[in-house]
């Protein structure tokens, strides 16, 4: 089935992380597929393509004119752009994919050395969620594409298409996984155990049960987005281009009924019976329990039911014992080739188990015993894939008419990655101290920094050389207040802000004639993206707080800006816009390994944070010998419940980030 779409309706963007789920994409008619490649991709977890077999996927899904994007959307370190490079370099001669979708803003630099001929598309990684930012972004050669968070209201959504340049489309997601912490705004997985969200590796500790009090539940693990019949309004907003579900680590089974469902609902969108068949294979399609989430703004719903399944998949039934086996009374067909999930990940017994042979409803299904734990009675069953005649066999005709890669033997490209130019001009440490309150005095030879929010009392203020701090995430409705205390600052002469996206800057008309410098919020780790950030308007840049000591060591002298690093401090494991309404804000909770953090709500966001400090002051010398300029010392204020454990706060410094 070739897709013909009418160019005025958003294309469904379906997710792909092998060669069936690809297959499948196709098979459901989806007009796009994103996918990624062994390296640099946000979901390293997902099985992923090699070269040779995107190639030949690439040209199939043309063929059938549907659209193929490249995931490069991790943050890269010093020593991989050349490697990135190379990466596009070769997809740009082998493959050709129509776009990219990317979070480091090195991969703008990359793109335009190496003249990739494909679109660039800013992954929601890449926090872009106010108006102001889109007019920015229009003018950056190559980005066509914004993915919106997905925490926004449809309202939200109205409000950025209104203030979104013509050369700029929207993307939104419809459909699939939710994530508690914004996106680009979570290091739980790494701070905990340095495998960054950020790099494509994250463990999902947000899904694990925690403990406050006397009690222990899943209270950030979240329900699946899912708009379904609410995708009806996007219809109307006609700068969003595309609507994407989330699932790339998901089997094809998930991948085609989630595909054809949104195409029922994108192309019929009045008729009732195709909505209730959309409905359908939705219910089918093996993901979570839906959730609207915070989309309807007048009726938005917590995605976090802590008394609730939170697994993936169709919940089966739950495990009895009869003696010394464990079994379950089927209520639905099992087909072979189905996979199961006993438990949860994070629990005794847990297991996963494919069907070799078909078993029909009302049978009672006898599960294999293992060495590990014992399958624990009252453990739930959730088929996570299914293999069903009929979608099989549409993959395997599909498999057939993919041809061999005629790339096989084409040499490696020989790209090299050309460094920013670096001056090095070496100049006395300087020593931030960053809080929420403006101080009532000054203190010698140390600068101050505030963070700048709704309640900063700016009466009266006359301290121009305080360092202002932006939120690391400005929601639609907050930036005519930003642009409000902004104004107010400026009149009473500050100069001097650190903003923590790139994308800020926008919000001010003259940068040049003021100190600007890039937040660690801003992920950033390599010189490239220094430089992409030099271009907007930058005077100096705090690098992310997730690097290693080899990168840190590196990058002051590939620096086209001058450096700074967060030297101690309370970082936050993540930001979020919800909190369960059975978690006590402001009261330590703990981690399975016993780990304690607290949220607390911070205007609009909840921050959560370890009850341990990041803490690299031993290694201040050797920072100071490498080139770094400026360090941040982060002060919060901490409850009366909660402790500060002395613990080492290196992060990755020693291990570091893989």
């Amino acid at each position: 089935m070739i897709s013909h779409r009418d160019p005025n309706l958003p294309l469904i963007l379906a997710p792909a992380g092998n060669k069936a789920g690809f297959l499948a994409a196709l098979a459901a008619g989806a007009e796009a597929v994103y996918c990624g490649l062994k390296q640099l991709s946000a979901r390293r977890e997902a099985k992923n393509f090699t070269f040779e077999e995107l190639a030949g996927l690439t040209d199939l899904a043309h063929s059938r004119g549907s659209r193929v994007f490249v995931t490069i959307n991790t943050l890269i370190k010093p020593d991989e752009l050349n490697q990135a490079g190379k990466m596009l370099d070769d997809l740009n001669r082998r493959i050709h994919p129509d776009a990219l979708i990317i979070q480091d803003p090195a991969v703008i630099e990359l793109a335009r050395q190496t003249g990739f001929s494909g679109e660039l598309h800013l992954s929601t990684l890449a926090n872009c969620g106010f108006g102001a930012a889109l007019s920015l972004i229009s003018r950056i050669r190559g980005v066509t594409r914004v993915v919106l968070p997905r925490e926004l209201n449809i309202d939200e959504i109205k409000q950025l298409a209104d203030a979104c340049p013509e050369n700029i489309g929207l993307e939104v997601f419809v459909h699939g996984a939710l994530c508690y912490g914004v996106s680009g705004r979570c290091y739980w997985s790494s701070f905990l155990g340095g495998k960054s969200g950020l790099r494509g590796r994250c463990v999902q500790p947000c899904r694990r049960l925690y403990r406050q009090e006397s009690d222990s539940k899943r209270y950030f693990s979240c329900q699946d987005l899912s708009l379904d019949v609410l995708v009806k309004v996007l219809l109307s907003v006609p700068s969003i281009k595309g609507w994407k579900i989330e699932g790339r680590k998901k089997g094809p089974h998930y991948v085609y009924y989630t595909v054809r469902a949104y195409k029922m609902l994108r192309d019929h969108p009045q008729d009732p019976l195709a909505r209730k068949e959309a409905l359908t294979l939705l219910s089918l399609a093996l993901g979570r329990t839906g959730t609207h989430y915070g989309f309807l703004s007048q009726r938005p719903s917590n995605p976090i039911q802590v008394e609730g399944q939170t697994g993936s998949g169709l919940l089966l039934g739950k495990v009895s014992q009869g003696g010394d086996q464990s079994y379950l009374d089927l209520k639905q067909d099992l087909l072979a080739g189905d996979v199961l999930r006993i438990g949860y990940e994070d629990e005794s017994g847990h297991a996963t188990l494919k069907i070799g042979r078909n078993i029909i409803t009302g049978s009672r299904f006898f599960l294999p015993s293992s060495g590990q734990s014992k399958t624990q009675q009252g453990a739930p069953v959730f088929l996570i894939d299914r293999r069903e005649p009929d979608l099989t066999e549409k993959i395997t005709r599909l498999e057939q008419q993919l041809k061999p890669s005629k790339n096989r033997e084409w040499p490696s490209s020989p790209f090299k990655a050309l460094l920013p130019r670096v001056r090095i001009n070496r100049l006395p440490s300087i020593d931030q101290k960053v809080g929420r309150l403006i101080p009532s005095h000054d203190r010698n030879r140390e600068e101050i920094g505030v963070w700048l929010s709704e309640k900063t009392e700016l009466t009266g203020l006359s301290k121009s050389n305080i360092w202002w701090w932006l939120s690391p995430i400005i929601w639609p409705a907050e930036e005519a207040q930003y642009q409000s205390l902004l104004k107010q600052l400026l009149q009473k002469g500050s100069r001097h802000f650190v903003l923590n996206a790139p994308w800020q800057i926008a919000l001010f008309r003259n940068p040049q004639r003021l100190t600007l410098w890039a937040g660690p919020f801003c992920n950033l780790s390599n010189p490239l993206s220094i430089q992409q950030l030099k271009s907007y308007g930058f005077s100096g840049a705090i690098v992310s707080p997730e690097l290693g000591q080899e990168d840190y060591l590196s990058l002051p002298r590939q620096s086209p800006l001058p450096l700074g690093i967060v030297l101690s401090g309370l970082w936050p494991l993540c930001l979020a816009r919800i909190l369960s309404d059975r978690l006590k804000a402001d009261r330590p909770f703990q981690s399975p390994k016993g780990e304690m953090a607290w949220a607390v709500r911070r205007d609009s966001n909840y921050w959560v944070y370890p009850n341990w400090e990041i803490n690299l002051t031993a290694y201040r010398k050797e920072l100071e010998q490498a080139g770094y300029q400026r360090f941040v010392r982060l002060r919060e204020t901490v409850p009366r419940s909660v402790k500060i454990k002395e613990r080492p706060g290196t992060w990755n410094w020693k291990i570091g980030l893989p």
